[in-house]
């Protein structure tokens, strides 16, 4: 398949500093957030990519970069060859622009109050000076609401059917990729069932490509052909979702699995998770998980591990494979012992 997105070494970082004023006065430098670190990764055409890590490793920010809404500090974002922050012909940033689409995390807040759900949805086209007759009603009824909605106001509606106004109204511009920011984080459990499965449905129908943030391990199982976890700004590990679920390499991903909710999980005793998220202000040297890593050396706290490629997975670990919770479990019998 050919790539629709490709993302090389992308870098964003914030300037969080105090005011310039405050500076002087406290005799304080700079402060500079690295929120993404060098990352990389393609994302081919009619598939799903997701990004999966901890609140602050920089997942939303790479999907705002990803539809033009903040600029790179650093490397590039190519959307169908082309990049839209360097790109000069006008027509050609319109055609890719046009392409793009996004689904926000709260459908309480990503919808107008004061506008009827026709105009909220009709916006993207009729920004375009193109023809919106019908087209809300119809996109209603295909993400499962009533052409009747159309008049009604976003008050009126659950937290559910918002978020399918939302899809509808990511639609409306006729996209190729969509970037989902945790669509299902802010609803109930029964209604991110219906609400992914409509995604699904309409991935499938109408050919769409997905890149698909979420925290939830059970949703990106669930949802992606390819899965990248990030920590701290950085892609430790990318693999198919069948070989990331049954072979984590990353010691990081196997926390992750090893503390999400299972059916079949009463009673089990696994390790907690050690320790905080560095501050993304000043990260560690090496490798920014060894503070909280189990099987940490030497070499990972002056080293930065490049992601390399084992069998069909990319990895960032110089000890990729070995199993730092069944260290962990060890270490917890040999205190308890003692």
């Amino acid at each position: 398949m050919n790539a629709i997105v490709s993302i090389r070494n992308l870098t964003r970082v914030f300037d969080v500093s105090k005011p310039w004023l405050n500076r002087v006065i406290e005799r304080l430098p700079k402060s500079l957030l690295t929120a993404v670190s060098d990352v990389s990764f393609d994302i081919e055409e009619k598939t799903v990519y997701a990004l999966v890590g901890e609140s602050g490793s920089g997942k939303s920010t790479i999907g705002k970069m990803v539809v033009g809404l903040l600029k790179p500090s650093e490397g590039t974002v190519e959307i169908e060859d082309v990049n839209l922050f360097t790109e000069q012909d006008e027509d050609t940033i319109e055609r890719v622009r046009s392409d793009l689409s996004m689904i926000f995390q709260d459908p309480y807040a990503s919808l107008n109050p004061r506008w009827r759900v026709r105009d909220i949805i009709e916006e993207p086209v009729a920004a375009k000076g193109e023809k919106t007759a019908g087209l809300a009603e119809d996109l209603l009824e295909k993400v499962g609401l009533s052409a009747a909605d159309a008049g009604k106001f976003p008050h009126e509606f659950s937290g559910g059917q918002r978020q399918r106004i939302c899809v509808a109204r990511a639609l409306a511009s006729e996209p190729k990729l969509i970037v989902c920011d945790e669509p299902t984080s802010a609803l109930d459990v029964s209604v991110q069932a219906q609400v992914l499965n409509l995604m699904s449905d309409l991935k499938d129908d109408l050919g769409l490509t997905y890149l698909f943030i979420s925290h939830d391990l059970t949703v990106i199982q669930h949802m992606a052909d390819r899965i990248g976890v990030l920590y701290l700004g950085r892609l430790v590990e990318e693999a198919a979702p069948m070989q990331l679920f049954a072979e984590p390499q990353h010691p990081y991903t196997q926390m992750l699995l090893a503390a999400a909710p299972k059916m079949d999980g009463f009673g089990r005793e696994v390790p907690p998770p050690t320790g905080e998220i560095p501050d993304p202000i000043n990260p560690p040297s090496g490798c920014a998980y060894h503070p909280r890593c189990p099987l940490s050396i030497d070499r990972c706290k002056r080293e930065r591990p490049e992601l390399e490629q084992k069998d069909q997975a990319r990895v960032a670990c110089f000890r990729a494979g070995e199993n730092s919770l069944d260290l962990q479990t060890m270490e917890l019998e040999g205190q308890a012992t003692s």
